[in-house]
């Protein structure tokens, strides 16, 4: 599928992969790929971040990132899930923290990766056939970061619900990227 990926998607994907390593993650998540788009000073997609705010308030996406990585990765649909049948999320986050230290639910273990390549975590991979599903439904042939971050707003977890709280929706990145007339090749309105 990599083959499939325009110049600005690829430094996205290598970007996700320095991010993790920077940060001793044991594999690629969906964090890293929305880092490593908002590291992206060209291109559709970076365009679109600096449209809708989030080139500005970086440090704010990082900040909710960490934080729900700090809860396991756990999507506030989860803790809502599990508010709903009396366990509160964030009172078990402090009794793991307190057992096994500060962020204890990471995941950054600082694990190396098998024969030297970065393995991709199911949500990251996720985020990569979406992104190539979203290409196709739009008519196109090549993956870019346009799609890559349509993908990061529409694939369920804490990435997506990080977006939401600063704004970024499926619809608003897309009119960011498209306009209002966020039609496809067919000239027929796409959905993620």
């Amino acid at each position: 599928m990599f083959e499939r990926f325009t110049k600005d998607a690829r430094a996205t994907v290598t970007g996700a992969v320095e991010h993790a390593g920077r940060t001793g993650a044991d594999t690629v998540t969906g964090d890293h790929l929305l880092l490593a788009l908002l590291d992206q000073e060209t291109g559709r997609a970076s365009f679109a971040v600096t449209a809708l705010g989030l080139a500005d308030r970086k440090d704010s996406v990082e900040s909710a990132l960490a934080e729900a990585r700090r809860r396991g990765g756990m999507s506030k649909a989860d803790a809502e899930a599990l508010a709903d049948i009396g366990i509160d999320l964030t009172a078990v986050v402090s009794r793991i923290e307190e057992a096994h230290g500060e962020g204890a639910l990471r995941g950054d273990r600082g694990g190396r990766w098998r024969g030297g390549r970065p393995s991709f975590a199911r949500e990251a991979k996720k985020v990569l056939e979406k992104s190539l599903r979203v290409a196709l439904g739009r008519g196109d042939r090549f993956i870019g970061g346009e799609h890559l971050l349509l993908a990061l707003t529409a694939t369920p977890g804490p990435v997506a619900d990080v977006l939401a709280d600063h704004g970024v929706t499926y619809a608003s990145a897309e009119r960011a990227l498209y306009g209002d007339g966020a039609a496809g090749a067919d000239g027929h309105r796409k959905a993620g």
